[in-house]
C-alpha cells in the first residue's frame, strides 16, 4: 500500500524525490522485516493478556510427556498475531499487483482460517482433536488448489517468463536450463499442490515444543528471501534482461517478478523473530494451528514460485523429518503392533529419552541452519 500510493508521488514535487527509494526491492525487504518485527514485538504483550482474559489456553495431549502438563492453559493461537505481522507489512511494502505476492498471501490467510477453526474446536471441546484430518486436508486442497490453478492456467495473471517455465521441475544442484525436466501441466499442478499441503502439515507437526517450529520457519523464510530476490534480481533496472543477469549467471530460474516475493519472506522473518521473544522456552504464548498451518502453506508457495520444490526437502529437512517420523511410526505400528520411536513426532522421542526441552529445540535449530547452508550452496554447486 505504501509502495502503491507513495511511489507514484515521487514525480509530483521535487521535495518528494526521496520516494524513489521505494523502487528498490532491498529497501522494501528491510522495511517489511522491521515493520513485521516491531509489530509482533510490541503488540504481543497486549495480545497475550487478551488471550488470558478470554481463557484461550493450550490443550495438552493426554498421552504426551508428563513435563507438558505444566503447559496446560498457556495462551495459544498466538499465530493469529503472526499472521497479522506477516500480512500487514507485506500489504504495506510489496507490489500488490504482483501475482506471486497475492497468491502466497491468499494461501497464508486461507490456511490461517483453517488453523483458527482447528484451534477453536480444541479449546471449545477441551481436547486435542480439533478439525478432523480429512476435513482439514480438504480445506487445504480447495484453497491451495484453487489459487495455484488460477496462477497456473490464467496466462494473463502471471509474467511471461514464469508462464514459460511453470511446469518445469528444478533438480537440486543441477543447472536449470542445461538439464530441463518438464512435466505435464496438470501433473505439475498436482505436485505443486502436494508441496504446499505437505509444507503446511510438516510445520504443524513440528510445532510441539517452545520455539521449535518458529526457529526453522525464520531460517527457511530467510533462505527463500535470498532465492526469490536472486530469481528476480530486481535492482530498479527497467530492462528485464539486465534485471535477470544474476539468475543467468547462477543457472537458476529467472523470473522477473519473483523479487517481490522476497518482501513477503522478509515479513515472515521479522514476524517470527518478534514472536520468538515470547515463544522461547518457557513460552508465554503458543503459535497454535492458526500460525503453523498458515506459515507452512506460505513457505510451500515460496518453494513452488521460486522453483525449489525438491530442494525444499533439504532446506526444510527438520519439518520433513518430523513428518517422516509420524508416518513411519503409524505404518510400523499397523504392520507389527510395535513402535519405532518412543513417541512421534520425533522431538517427543527425544523428550522420552530424557533430553531437556531447550536442548532439543536448540539442536534442531542448529540442524536447520546447517541444512539452509547446504541448500544455499546449490546456487554455486551446479
Amino acid at each position: 500500500m505504501i509502495y502503491e500510493y507513495l511511489f507514484p508521488l515521487r514525480q509530483s514535487a521535487n521535495w518528494l524525490g526521496w520516494l524513489n527509494v521505494l523502487r528498490y526491492v532491498p529497501f522494501r525487504i528491510i522495511m517489511a522485516t522491521l515493520t513485521a518485527m516491531l509489530f509482533s514485538f510490541f503488540i504481543s504483550p497486549w495480545f497475550i493478556r487478551e488471550l488470558q482474559k478470554k481463557q484461550i489456553g493450550q490443550v495438552v495431549r493426554d498421552d504426551g510427556p508428563q513435563s507438558h502438563k505444566i503447559k496446560q492453559g498457556t495462551p495459544t493461537m498466538g499465530g493469529a498475531l503472526i499472521l497479522l505481522s506477516v500480512l500487514v507489512p507485506t500489504i504495506l511494502w510489496a507490489d500488490l499487483h504482483n501475482p506471486f505476492v497475492w497468491a502466497t498471501t491468499a494461501v497464508t490467510a486461507g490456511y490461517g482460517v483453517i488453523g483458527y477453526l482447528d484451534d477453536y474446536l480444541k479449546i471449545k471441546a477441551k481436547n486435542s482433536k480439533g478439525v478432523p484430518g480429512r476435513f482439514k486436508l480438504l480445506g487445504q486442497l480447495v484453497i491451495g488448489g484453487g489459487v495455484l490453478a488460477y496462477v497456473f492456467f490464467k496466462q494473463s495473471a502471471v509474467p511471461a517468463d514464469w508462464w514459460a517455465i511453470r511446469d518445469r521441475l528444478s533438480i537440486p544442484f543441477v543447472a536449470f536450463d542445461k538439464h530441463p525436466v518438464t512435466l505435464n501441466p496438470y501433473l505439475y499442478l498436482a505436485f505443486a499442490i502436494f508441496v504446499v499441503i505437505a509444507w503446511s502439515n510438516a510445520v504443524n507437526l513440528t510445532d510441539g515444543l517452545d520455539g521449535l517450529a518458529i526457529g526453522p520457519v525464520i531460517i527457511n523464510g530467510g533462505t527463500y528471501l535470498v532465492w526469490a530476490y536472486l530469481a528476480g534480481a530486481s535492482l530498479g533496472i527497467a530492462n528485464v534482461s539486465q534485471r535477470l543477469v544474476v539468475a543467468k549467471y547462477l543457472d537458476i530460474p529467472g523470473i522477473a517478478n519473483a523479487g517481490e516475493l522476497s518482501i513477503y519472506c522478509g515479513a515472515v522473518v521479522g514476524a517470527g523473530i518478534g514472536f520468538l521473544w515470547y515463544n522461547t522456552y518457557p513460552a508465554q504464548v503458543f503459535m497454535g494451528d492458526v500460525g503453523s498451518l498458515a506459515l507452512g502453506g506460505g513457505l510451500g508457495m515460496c518453494a513452488v514460485f521460486t522453483k525449489n520444490e525438491l530442494l525444499s526437502i533439504v532446506l526444510g529437512g527438520i519439518f520433513f523429518l518430523e513428518t517422516a517420523s509420524v508416518i513411519i511410526q503409524v505404518l510400523y505400528f499397523k504392520l507389527t503392533g510395535k513402535r519405532v520411536f518412543l513417541m512421534a513426532p520425533i522431538h517427543h522421542h527425544y523428550e522420552k529419552k530424557g533430553w531437556a526441552e531447550p536442548k532439543i529445540i536448540v539442536r534442531f535449530w542448529i540442524v536447520s541452519v546447517l541444512l539452509a547452508l547446504v541448500a544455499l550452496s546449490s546456487l554455486k554447486l551446479r
